[in-house]
């Protein structure tokens, strides 16, 4: 997986780039989004790694498939993948990319997992505090997971808090073994 992403890497940077200096990331964001998405159904990626077809072939599939929501920019984007053998690459390119965006506007989703629903009032207060703590805008989603006992479990990309009974029996656990 790491050398997909190294690889992917030069694309999405490009393609931030591009899309922050037009002014259009959310846009971009939403279209390689779209082009990942349908570059993993199975009978399309098919298509796309049959070596008998052209790179325009290829390109006029996916931008096909995606209809109108293709500018001419990420058509262009498009080609110099597919003339590169790089189509393979999208959903690295697109996960990438939004990772860039995210790091440009200093912001970060965050998954929080409680044993229970959380009301908007605690929801609210989590996303302030983790916003303080992480110096960055927070967009919070909420599920439930009724095996953590009480408690919730907070992923912020790579940041795990574990802050569930289940987690801190596990601990204990391992503590009373060791």
């Amino acid at each position: 997986m790491a050398e997909l992403t190294t690889l992917a890497r030069p694309y999405a940077k490009a393609a931030f780039e591009y899309a922050r200096d037009h002014d259009s990331l959310t846009q971009w964001s939403e279209q390689l989004g779209t082009i990942a998405a349908v570059s993993m159904e199975p009978r399309i990626q098919a298509r796309l790694t049959d070596p008998a077809r052209a790179a325009q072939e290829q390109v006029e599939l996916l931008a096909g498939v995606c209809g109108d929501t293709l500018d001419t920019a990420t058509r262009n984007f498009l080609a110099i993948l597919a003339d590169n053998k790089r189509l393979a690459l999208l959903p690295q390119v697109h996960h990438l990319f939004v990772q860039f965006k995210a790091n440009f506007e200093k912001s970060v989703e965050v998954e929080v997992v409680s044993a229970f629903d959380l009301e908007q009032d605690m929801t609210s207060k989590l996303s302030a505090a983790l916003g303080r703590k992480l110096e960055r805008q927070v967009n919070v989603r909420t599920t439930t997971d009724s095996s953590l006992l009480g408690g919730v479990l907070i992923r912020a990309g790579d940041l795990v808090i574990d802050g569930s009974v289940r987690g801190r029996l596990k601990k204990l656990a391992a503590a009373m073994n060791s």
